[in-house]
């Protein structure tokens, strides 16, 4: 997955560099902001836009780099996605969790978690829009539908030993489906998004898990609310219900609720001063995260993102 993230970045650079840039006529941030995990939408979940500032018989790329902060824990995410003639869209993001606070599972067990942990995670993104159009269709009820799926690898370090204990595995794949509804006469956007996966803490704590753990895929709901205050910007919120497949494990193992997960939730605003670049600041309420090592807190805090499209 290293050689591959390197050859997409790579082939991103050179189809920025190698292609015209477009005069483009698709209007500023109603091609979403970039996801955590590199697909446009808003901060916490994809919507069915396709992102950079390509319109039909396009190619766009962009990049970004989200910076999140809790309580206990924090995350760097960045990655390039290209948009093919906005109806395509591949994406490639790196996640990098501070995991530092998982070095109080060694009280628990000989796992050998080293100081100052960190879990990085590479995501491979590909969407499709398969109906509607959020900018033709804005003065009907059909909203714009698009598929996707995010292929995601872990590299879990020293954690690995927690890994094997939990009978997580360190790879998944989420397939999702999203509809995004742009009443653009009342500056409105919704969207809906249904998530079929495993994952855990969206993969940052592997995918599945044994004995008493959730294992299969189970159906996910998202849903996102922006409303355009200016042309160029924006507030919203977003709701990303989480599957919480450990917690079961973690009462069975004598953890109690130790490894429960929370549904995620934020309060954002974006801002594009150009069509070429967008900023988001958004409140974040992650819930728990491993609460058994975190004496049970939320992880509440910021996250903090930039977006440059072409």
């Amino acid at each position: 997955m290293k050689t591959l993230f390197r050859y997409a970045t790579l082939s991103c650079l050179v189809c920025a560099t190698g292609l015209a840039q477009a005069d483009t006529g698709k209007l500023l941030l109603t091609g979403g902001v970039s996801s955590i995990t590199g697909s446009a939408g808003g901060g916490l979940t994809p919507w069915a836009v396709i992102g950079t500032n390509a319109t039909e018989g396009e190619i766009g790329v962009s990049s970004y780099f989200t910076r999140a902060v809790t309580q206990d824990y924090s995350l760097n995410s960045y990655g390039l996605a290209l948009g093919l003639k906005d109806r395509v869209e591949l994406s490639l993001a790196r996640q990098d969790f501070d995991a530092s606070p998982s070095i109080a599972l060694n009280g628990v067990a000989a796992f050998g978690v080293q100081p100052g942990q960190h879990i990085q995670m590479d995501v491979l993104g590909l969407k499709l829009k398969v109906a509607g159009d959020a900018i033709l269709d804005s003065d009907s009820w059909m909203p714009q539908i698009a598929v996707g799926l995010e292929h995601k690898q872990v590299r879990p370090g020293s954690l690995q030993s927690v890994f094997d204990f939990l009978g997580v595995r360190d790879s998944g794949t989420d397939v999702y489906v999203s509809a995004t509804k742009l009443f653009l006469g009342q500056g409105l956007l919704l969207n809906a998004t249904v998530r079929s996966t495993n994952a855990n803490q969206n993969g940052l704590l592997g995918f599945g898990g044994k004995a008493q753990a959730r294992s299969s895929r189970s159906l996910q709901t998202e849903v996102s609310v922006a409303y355009l205050l200016s042309k160029n910007l924006a507030i919203g919120a977003e709701y990303r219900q989480k599957p919480n497949n450990l917690e079961a494990l973690g009462a069975a193992s004598g953890l109690g609720n130790g490894l429960a997960e929370d549904d995620w939730k934020d309060l954002f605003i974006a801002w594009a001063p150009s069509k070429h670049l967008s900023l988001t600041l958004a409140y974040v309420d992650l819930g728990r995260i491993v609460p058994g090592i975190t004496d049970g807190r939320r992880q509440t805090g910021y996250y903090l993102s930039g977006q440059v499209a072409l």
